[in-house]
């Protein structure tokens, strides 16, 4: 949805500046954080006074994307096309740098055991974030169970489990996020070569780390919409709740704890609730900050489409230089890939096909399972393409961009 709202085709009005440079008189076109993570009522407003500029300052941003067409301008501020051909360029260079680890198993192998592992552990979350709402003891031997069943499963093959993460009810955020969250950051160590114990830890705290949310009022955390200043500190109180929770249950360890105590605070201090910066934050809570926001800025709610792949991947990168870790967001982006598996994806010569192996050299050249011709708007005879290799080796097309499953009425999973 930001890539659409901001790459639009005014791209020269479009400007990046940075927060120190603002005036009255300029017109904000985008805040260039997620959704819920600024406390202002639009995204989009002209500055009437100082007192907004300050407002902005104090809520963490660095930089703001501005609309020269409806107020003042930068001279020497980049476009937003010139700040996205940074970006890309970065990305490609993170996706090209280290090669991954050969699988131990197919997907298709695998991904019987990944879907039993993903259900239980949604199962098993709802219970005990519906038995912490009735004042019950969170029982870790559960969570523990099943966090080293998706840890098993990862280590056997990461992108069974990773595309589960791409299936979710728009219903079920506050659980599912839980689960998605689990699964990405056990990846995520797995990528960074951590010790099986301190990866169980981490699964174990990213399970719970929203479990302080069963202690915000319905009204706030199931609202349909944007949350008034009031609300939104209410909001964030589940940070705090979910620490004394956790504190207070009998097996968590301080690695769990802090996965879930410090998931929003960032790097540079701005964020909550103890504004912690730098070393401040635990390696385990700076990994958990850069995959609780990609998860939450690429799912889709009742009132909130979810960001594509590609340009959530783009804004970690971007957030980099002030929020999160560079070389964190670095290995996250290698950890779950440009192109996931899983992805619904359109080729240069217009067939549509789905990711279902990565290339262990080269991200930006996965392996394709192509089923649709988008020209003749038909399913054609299945076959899988090599993108790292050359025409007439099993390759020779490119990947032009990602495609809704919805809007071809395709199941990516029924192909893995």
């Amino acid at each position: 949805m930001l890539d659409r709202i901001i790459f639009c085709n005014s791209r020269d009005m479009i400007k990046s500046v940075n927060v120190a440079q603002l005036k009255p008189g300029m017109y904000i076109h985008d805040l260039n954080c997620g959704w819920m993570e600024h406390p202002f009522a639009l995204n989009q407003f002209k500055i009437a006074s100082p007192d907004q500029i300050k407002n902005i300052a104090a809520a963490g941003l660095h930089e703001v994307y501005i609309d020269t067409a409806k107020g003042l301008d930068v001279a020497d501020a980049k476009t937003v096309e010139e700040v996205k051909k940074q970006l890309d360029a970065k990305l490609v260079e993170i996706a090209t740098k280290k090669p991954e680890p050969a699988h131990i198993h197919s997907i298709a192998e695998e991904m019987v055991k990944a879907k039993k592992a993903y259900s239980d552990a949604n199962r098993i979350i709802t219970g005990m974030m519906q038995d912490i709402r009735l004042g019950k003891q969170i029982e870790t031997e559960q969570a523990a169970q099943v966090v080293e069943q998706m840890t098993n499963s990862i280590f056997r093959n990461k992108d069974a489990m990773l595309s589960l993460t791409r299936l979710r009810s728009k219903d079920d955020y506050t659980f599912q996020h839980s689960v998605s969250v689990c699964t990405l950051l056990v990846s995520f160590a797995r990528a960074m070569e951590l010790d099986r114990d301190t990866i169980r830890e981490i699964g174990v705290g990213a399970l719970l780390h929203d479990v302080g949310k069963m202690k915000v009022p319905d009204a706030v955390l199931n609202k349909p919409g944007k949350l008034t200043d009031d609300e939104f500190k209410i909001m964030k109180s589940h940070v705090v709740h979910s620490r004394l929770l956790l504190e207070n249950t009998p097996g968590m360890t301080r690695i769990g704890i802090d996965v879930a105590a410090q998931h929003h605070e960032r790097f540079d201090g701005s964020g909550y609730p103890l504004g912690l910066k730098h070393d401040g934050i635990s390696l385990y809570g700076q990994m958990a900050a850069i995959v609780d926001v990609y998860d939450a800025i690429t799912a889709d709610r009742c009132y909130h489409k979810g960001m594509e792949t590609s340009v959530a991947l783009r804004k970690l990168v971007e957030w980099s230089k002030f929020h999160f870790n560079e070389k964190l967001v670095h290995s996250f982006v290698r950890s779950v890939g440009i192109y996931p598996v899983g992805t619904l994806v359109k080729l240069e010569s217009e067939k549509l096909g789905i990711v279902f192996e990565q290339h262990e050299k080269n991200l930006l050249t996965p392996k394709i399972h192509v089923i649709y011709d988008s020209k003749r708007m038909s399913f054609i005879t299945p076959h899988d393409i090599d993108l790292s290799k050359p025409v007439g080796n099993g390759g020779g097309d490119k990947i032009a961009g990602y495609e809704d499953p919805a809007k071809w009425n395709i199941d990516p999973l029924k192909y893995l």
